[in-house]
């Protein structure tokens, strides 16, 4: 059994790595001013969309089932171990690299993301306030931090659009968790924060069903590998790999690993991308790196809400469904 699960895990991280020059391109609109062209849903619903849906599903459901049996392995016991002393340190990575990431978006002119730029003295203020209260060691100052934050994040809002702006939902996320600590609700700080960021993936990827166009063209331009599948396929199998990634955190699994192998991804094609990439995903990194050490201990996943086996996996394989036409549906109505 050991070893089974070690294959089918080195073949998932395959998976991600040669298919990381797209992922790492999660905002595909940083990296190409084509004019966005929405599919018909004729063209996104295809065959091989329905067949990796269904097949995905499956692996999702066997994997929920066999992933618990690494609990069982002195290494992983050993690295879970080790990692869970670094936990009291979580919220000041947070505080403080969030702090660091807006530093590296006020001195490029934008906030939230690259192509955001600041247009306004007072949102620069505002933003260069947010930073110095985050970097005062004082609970309350973060606090009120978050609350600018949250208030810069809604003007960002009204002037580029909610479903726009929920590419960044993650930020939402690090500011709820920002505002419970030292509260009652602190605990559900970092679960918020594992929901926020899962569902921003799962947004992202779906643009690149809706708007293939703009992957192509990055895949053109920036002759990205497709290890001899054609643009569209490649781009298909791509958004399914990041769909899955934000799933997966949101539903308790493999979230170590996944934070992991994104952080070696995202720094790997920093060099592709450049400073660009840097500005984009430096608070994800940020969110990796608490992921990679909290864990899941906090968790109750959904999936624990079902006794069998059997329930489990047929809660994961229809959930995934659901959630994937949810996502569409939603993305393609509004978006």
């Amino acid at each position: 059994m050991k070893i089974r699960v070690q294959y089918i895990l080195i073949m998932f991280v395959a998976m991600l790595i040669m298919l990381s020059p797209i992922i790492s391109d999660a905002h595909v609109k940083w990296f190409t001013e084509v004019t966005p062209k929405k599919e018909s849903i004729e063209q996104i619903l295809t065959p091989l969309f329905m067949i990796m849906a269904l097949s995905i599903a499956a692996f999702l459901a066997v994997l929920s089932q066999i992933w618990p049996s690494l609990d069982n392995i002195p290494f992983f016991q050993k690295l879970e171990g080790r990692l869970d002393g670094y936990r009291k340190y979580s919220r000041y990575i947070l505080k403080y690299g969030t702090a660091v990431a807006l530093i590296v978006q006020a001195s490029s002119g934008s906030i939230f993301a690259p192509e955001l730029f600041i247009t306004n003295t007072i949102v620069s203020i505002l933003l260069w306030i947010t930073i110095g209260l985050l970097l005062i060691p004082v609970h309350y100052a973060t606090k009120v931090a978050a609350l600018l934050l949250l208030g810069l994040f809604i003007y960002t809002t009204k002037e580029f659009g909610i479903f726009y702006m929920l590419d960044y939902g993650f930020y939402l996320a690090i500011i709820g968790v920002l505002l419970v600590g030292k509260t009652k609700l602190e605990d559900w700080g970092f679960p918020f924060l594992y929901l926020g960021t899962g569902l921003s993936l799962c947004w992202v990827a779906v643009e690149k069903w809706v708007y293939p166009v703009m992957s192509e063209n990055i895949i053109i331009n920036h002759q990205v590998p497709t290890f001899g599948f054609a643009p569209t396929t490649f781009i298909v199998m791509a958004a399914f790999i990041e769909f899955v990634v934000g799933y997966l955190l949101v539903v308790g699994i493999l979230n170590r690993l996944l934070a992991f192998v994104l952080t070696l991804i995202f720094i790997s094609t920093t060099m592709l991308f450049g400073t660009t990439e840097i500005i984009g995903h430096l608070m994800i990194h940020i969110v990796l790196i608490i992921f990679i050490i909290e864990g899941v201990s906090f968790y109750d996943p959904p999936i624990r809400r079902h006794d069998t086996r059997i329930d489990q996996m047929i809660f994961v394989f229809l959930n995934f469904i659901f959630t994937l036409s949810t996502f569409i549906l939603i993305y393609y109505r509004f978006a």
